[in-house]
């Protein structure tokens, strides 16, 4: 995390692809401190504790893939790049012909792994020290393995858990994949506990609170069709939480809008550390931004990048006239460099527009390693907006519809967008269930979140080359399967 200024060297090794969590040093906090994965001198003080919770944030960085897939996997964007061979395994996801032999698929898989082993670390030795303050950072732990769960479930559908510890060589030959609803259940178990044992502020900017674990739980439920739990959990956080809309929409993106008064959970990043392309889980930035960024770009505001994840015509044109949000969350790069004289380049698949939210804006040129790789654009992973239509979503789809909640939720989120409430939604029922969506995909757009609203609300076949049975998950990596020796079968289709 940006603001922890503690450093750990990790020496927790994960044997065997599944568990591991490749990375080069993941010494990105200050003062070198090396532990093995079975020390028995471990865990015997409140530091020992906090350190191992510093390592079960730091794979949050690698989520940046989890970002940028998610969008490329949608109808939202096209892949881009430089060519069609440009990163293989994004443009067979964007093209929904990717199988089990695509390494951004097994590197999501492995670092995910990666984290949860990390946070089941400190679950594991939950009971071998008491301090003051000690359910703080095990409400925490249970938080990120719950998160990480989660991610996993998202993409791959049935998948491995362990509930009492760390997975260990050997586990994949033995322990089965779950049914979602098993995983589901014990990311619901994860996220009560770290629901009753956090507060609504944060130790350090940065980590997480009882209201993203309330917001995390609303959404797992949300996407079990839990709605009556749903709108429950979402009801408490909206009444007894801290957060409320950012005004300034223009603002929330910016270096000056992190960690700001809509921000529920946030995964931080810092130029502090680079990388480079032979570990990109190693650099402190986030790795999405500067694929994201537009091809051979000079001029004010944002610098180039490798134009992936391009917006397409028809999100564009999801946008109402007199929307706020189109020209922060889209870049018409046509149109700005008429305004501002930029100049750029194209890449493969051009459609004219970029993720404004998370490309690469003009810093200091003193970060390490290469600059497109150690941008320092925090990730807004839940915002209170999402929280707002996430509970009107619940409200109009409970067994018992309260659509007179469900569109104060999504009109609070409309007025801010266009500036008064002459655009308000008026409808009810299935009509209002369609505004929800459409309101959610202009919202969030760009922040890999759409690919999984349309999956879980049964609308995939609005994705080029979607085929229902099949392409609602992932395949499991081939590595994985091998290393299974038979334990594990491929998901159907795959």
């Amino acid at each position: 995390m940006r603001n922890y200024k503690q450093k750990i060297q990790l020496g927790i090794i994960f044997m065997a692809s599944l568990f591991v969590l490749n990375s080069c040093s993941d010494d990105y906090l200050n003062n070198a401190k090396v532990y093995a994965e079975d020390s028995e001198s471990f865990f015997n003080s409140e530091a020992d504790y906090y350190n191992a919770l510093v390592a079960a944030y730091d794979p949050l960085q690698s989520t940046f893939i989890n970002v940028l897939m998610g969008e490329i996997a949608s109808n939202n964007t096209l892949c881009g790049g430089e060519s069609a061979t440009d990163v293989p395994g994004y443009q067979q996801i964007d093209d929904m012909t990717h199988g089990p032999v695509n390494a951004q698929l097994q590197n999501l898989w492995s670092w995910m792994y990666g984290g949860v082993n990390r946070a089941a670390y400190i679950i594991e030795f939950k009971d071998k020290t008491d301090f003051t303050g000690k359910n703080v950072i095990l409400g925490e732990a249970y938080f990120l393995r719950a998160y990480y769960n989660f991610e996993l479930v998202k993409w791959f559908g049935d998948i491995p858990i362990k509930p009492k510890g760390r997975f260990v060589l050997g586990d994949e030959k033995t322990i089965p994949r779950s049914p979602k609803a098993e995983v589901y259940a014990l990311i619901e178990q994860d996220l009560q506990f770290a629901v009753a044992n956090l507060s609504y502020t944060a130790p350090q900017v940065g980590r997480a609170t009882k209201g993203a674990a309330q917001a995390l739980l609303g959404k797992v439920y949300l996407y079990q069709d839990k709605f009556d739990k749903a709108a429950s959990i979402l009801e408490n956080l909206i009444q007894n939480g801290p957060y409320m809309l950012e005004q300034d929409y223009t603002k929330i993106f910016e270096f000056a809008g992190e960690n700001g008064v809509g921000s529920v959970f946030e995964v931080q990043y810092t130029d502090e550390e680079g990388a480079g392309f032979g570990c990109l889980q190693c650099s402190e930035g986030n790795v999405a931004v500067g694929f994201q960024g537009v091809r051979g770009y000079q001029g004010p505001e944002f610098t180039s990048g490798f134009s992936f994840n391009v917006p397409t015509q028809n999100v564009v044109d999801e946008f109402e006239a007199g929307d706020l949000r189109k020209d922060v969350a889209i870049l018409d790069i046509n149109a700005w460099a008429t305004s501002t004289g930029a100049s750029f380049t194209t890449g493969y698949e051009h459609t004219g527009y970029f993720n404004r939210k998370y490309i690469p804006r003009k810093r200091s040129a003193n970060a390490a390693g290469d600059l497109n790789l150690t941008n320092p654009n925090n990730y807004r992973a839940i915002r209170y907006a999402d929280v707002l239509l996430m509970a009107a979503e619940a409200y109009n789809r409970k067994s018992n519809p309260d659509d007179n909640k469900a569109r104060i939720y999504l009109n609070m989120v409309r007025e801010r967008a266009f500036g008064n409430a002459n655009n308000n939604v008026t409808t009810s029922g299935t009509n209002l269930t369609a505004a929800i969506y459409k309101e959610r995909r202009v919202e969030l757009v760009g922040e890999g979140h759409h690919f999984f609203d349309l999956v879980r609300t049964g609308r995939g076949a609005q994705i080029p080359n979607f085929t229902a049975g099949k392409n609602e998950v992932f395949p499991i990596p081939i590595e994985e399967i091998q290393f299974s020796q038979g334990n594990w079968t491929q998901n159907q289709g795959y």
